[in-house]
C-alpha cells in the first residue's frame, strides 16, 4: 500500500529557523497507528526549503530543538 497524506494525521508542530536552516518538530499517527515524534530539517537553496536529511545538530541547534520536544512529548 502506497503512502497515503490524507491519513498522516499532526496533532503537533512547530518549527524553529536557524539562519539558513530550519528544524521541524512535530507528532504524527498515519492512519490510526500509535503517534510518533519526527524530527526533520530544511535547508533554503536559492530561496527555496528542500528536506534534508537531519543527521547531526549545532549546540545551539539542541538547545533550541530539546524544549520544543518536551512540548511534543507531552502533546502524545
Amino acid at each position: 500500500m502506497p503512502y497515503d497524506q490524507t491519513l498522516d494525521l499532526s496533532s503537533f508542530k512547530e518549527v524553529i529557523d536557524f539562519q539558513n536552516t530550519r528544524i521541524s518538530v512535530g507528532v504524527y499517527s498515519y492512519n490510526g497507528a500509535p503517534k510518533k515524534l519526527q524530527v526533520t530539517r530544511e535547508n533554503q537553496i536559492d530561496g527555496q526549503w528542500s528536506f534534508t536529511k537531519l543527521g547531526r545538530m549545532s549546540k545551539e541547534e539542541a538547545q533550541g530543538v530539546v524544549p520544543i520536544m518536551i512540548k511534543a512529548i507531552e502533546a502524545m
